[in-house]
This record gives C-alpha cells, structure tokens and sequence, in this order.
C-alpha cells in the first residue's frame, strides 16, 4: 500500500477496520477534526531526497485517541484580530505568564487555588494543546513567556512554534524547574546576542550593580531576601532580517511574587533596568526597548510607578512593604521612557482569591508606538467557568497582545 511521505491516518480500534488515510494531513501541522474523535492516529514518514531516492518507511502511532476540544475558548475572538501576522515594519509582541505545571498540579492548587477547576483541565497535556492552539493562532513576532517548565519548552512549546515560524530562547530559574522563555520570528529577526541574568548572581557580582549592593549592605534583612531569589531576566538583542539597521532589545522577566515584597520588586527591577540600560545603552546605543513580563505589581504600586515615571522616591510607602523591620529607603531612577502598551487592564490574573493587572509590555517611547491593542477576553468569558484556569482557559493570567511599529 503506498503513503504519502506524511500522513495523519485514523483506525476506528485495533480489532475494527484498517487503517484510513487521511488527506488532510499534507501540512507540517496536523489538526484533527472531530469525525475523528475516538480514532488514534498514526504518522508514518518516508525519508526521501529529490534525486527520487528513498529509505524505509517509519511509523509512530499516537498513545490515546483524539479527545474533543473545549469547545469555544477564551481567546477564539481574540484569533479574529491576529489572522495574519502583520506587516513589514510592525512587530506583534506577546507577554503570557503561562502557570508552570509544577505550580499547576500540587495539592495545594487543586484543593486552595484553583478549586474551581476541573482536574483534567489542570493536567499539563490538555493545558498544552489549548497553550499551544493559543499561541499558534496569535501569529506573532515575539512572545515572552513566564513560567515555563523546562520539559515543557524543550518537548512541546520549542517544536510547536517552530512549526509556526518562531525560534525559541530558555532561560531557567536556578533552583527551580521552571523559567523564561523569548520566541522571535525566524523570518523577520536574527538574534545578534544574549544577555541573560539572575538578578542576586548580577547584584552580588557585577560591578554595574556596586552602587545598589552598597546601600542595599546596609540593610541585611532585606540584602538577605533579595540574595535568595531565584528570578531572573532574559535579555535579547534582535535585527531585523530586512534593514539590518533596525535592533531591537526584547527583555523578559517574572518579579518576585509575595503580596509583601514591594521592596523586593524594586531593588529587582533596578536591577534590571541597569542592566538593561548596560545593553541598550552601552553596548547597543539608542537600541529600541520592549520589556515584558508578569511583574507581581498592580498600577498603584511603587514598582510601576519607578518604571513608568522613571524614578521612585526613597520615602515611597512600598519601602516598607513588609514592615518596618524590613524599610530600606532609597532613592532610585532609569534613563528610560517607558510606556505600558496594552494600558492598564482590570486585571490580566484572575483566580478565585485574586484578579488584578500583574503583566505589562513595556515600549520605548521614544522609538516605538502602538498600533493596536489585541481586547482581553470580556468579564463574561474569563468567568464563565468562575475563574482561571478553566476547561476554555489554560493558564491563571491572560495574554498580552499588541502591535508595535517604529516611530
């Protein structure tokens, strides 16, 4: 029997009828339809050369049968905007904290967190698919993402996106099986460089940072604390393929979480904001910014009002986040204007004890506009199945989305 080099194939069982082909499945992506729910599928690939040569066929069949969708999702409306990826000279960023299936699956979670959640919703394969579906349908050029398990990036996000054009960066968290991944459109941009940081790691030993270890040393309890997170930030420097003029820097990072480290979250994101400057200063003048992430800050917090303003005042109410034996006061600024591309959403987190906007996309002002922001799912959507994650909804944040293009 002769088969295509790649074909998606469906056996009703293993005692019912033989395999069909099936004639769809052309395409480097393959997605069921749902005739073929209960049905597993086989892939079988032929290696072959354009001389007319070919080697031995080989098979892989799929472990379970296809399994219904969720039906409508929470981000289908949003596809409608994102058809296309846009055009020369505009960039479409994403910034989604992702939830880790580490954090996903503990007890804790399951009984606390996300009681509301169906069990097989929270499983890391069907949150995935619906991940995977997601992002693919988004058709952008950059995506940062938090959260990321590491077997999570290598088996399943790195391969999908790659089939959609996209080439992914891992930057993990030491001591954690989870941490930042950048995605760029292979076709639009080439990475010219890395530079990557923990945050303790550069404060303790990068001269950059001399000046805020020393007047963080004054304050031990709280150098303590900062010394012992795990976050990072991920930094990469960008060209684009078609005017090799045109570099962007695209930054990434996920602050300390705790309702009580305001205090962290600063000294964090001075850090970052340095070390930033050090690229896009220093080494790159005048190089474009975008900065994203999940900061653990709402608007009215000291640490988006230092990035947004450009300086926080050393009496700022969020020095003393968790008590006074904690209050270390200083003054600190950042050369960058920097603007929140998508505004300031009600909330991009909404789980059943917490909603409130903790992710941003932070723009250059300077150099870069927005073009349009991608809406958020509506109020009704997010809470149809009373919070997130849900069967419709992969993750307890929401995506960010916007287009970007040069000034």
């Amino acid at each position: 029997e002769q088969r295509p080099a790649a074909g998606g194939e469906a056996a009703a069982s293993d005692t019912g009828p033989a395999w069909v082909e099936e004639a769809a499945a052309a395409e480097r992506v393959f997605t069921p339809s749902n005739a073929l729910v209960g049905l597993r599928l086989k892939l079988r690939c032929t290696p072959g050369d354009g001389a007319q040569r070919y080697g031995p066929p080989r098979e892989v069949e799929s472990s379970g049968p296809v399994e219904a969708g969720p039906g409508a999702c929470t981000f289908d409306s949003r596809h409608l905007y994102t058809k296309k990826v846009c055009g020369e000279g505009s960039v479409r960023a994403v910034s989604y904290n992702i939830l880790a299936d580490t954090y996903a699956q503990t007890e804790f979670s399951r009984t606390v967190l996300y009681p509301y959640c169906a069990p097989y919703a929270l499983e890391l394969d069907y949150r995935q698919n619906l991940l995977k579906k997601e992002l693919a349908g988004y058709n952008a050029d950059l995506i940062c993402l938090q959260e990321v398990d590491k077997s999570v990036f290598v088996d399943s996000l790195a391969p999908a996106l790659d089939a959609f054009g996209l080439e992914g960066l891992f930057k993990i968290k030491e001591k954690q099986h989870e941490g930042l991944a950048t995605f760029y459109r292979r076709d639009k941009f080439s990475l010219l460089s890395q530079h990557d940081i923990a945050f303790s790691e550069a404060l303790h030993s990068d001269p950059l940072h001399k000046e805020l270890c020393d007047k963080l040393a004054k304050y031990p309890l709280v150098q303590e604390k900062v010394l012992q997170r795990s976050s990072v930030l991920q930094v990469s420097v960008l060209q684009s393929t078609t005017d090799s003029s045109r570099k962007i820097c695209v930054t990434n990072t996920h602050l300390y979480w705790h309702p009580k480290g305001g205090n962290i979250r600063l000294i964090q994101i001075a850090v970052a904001l340095s070390h930033i400057k050090h690229v896009a200063c220093d080494l790159y003048p005048s190089i474009p910014v975008i900065f994203c992430g999940d900061f653990n800050s709402t608007p009215s917090s000291g640490t988006y009002s230092f990035i947004n303003s450009g300086g926080i005042a050393e009496d700022h109410e969020d020095w003393v986040s968790n008590g006074e034996e904690e209050r270390c006061n200083m003054p600190l600024s950042h050369p960058f204007k920097l603007l929140s591309a998508c505004g300031e959403p009600a909330y991009t987190n909404y789980v059943g004890g917490f909603h409130g906007c903790l992710d941003y996309i932070f723009i250059d002002k300077n150099t870069l506009e927005v073009e349009q922001v991608i809406p958020l799912p509506s109020h009704e959507e997010v809470t149809t199945h009373q919070a997130l994650p849900s069967v419709s909804h992969p993750s307890d944040h929401i995506a960010l989305i916007c287009d970007l293009k040069w000034k």
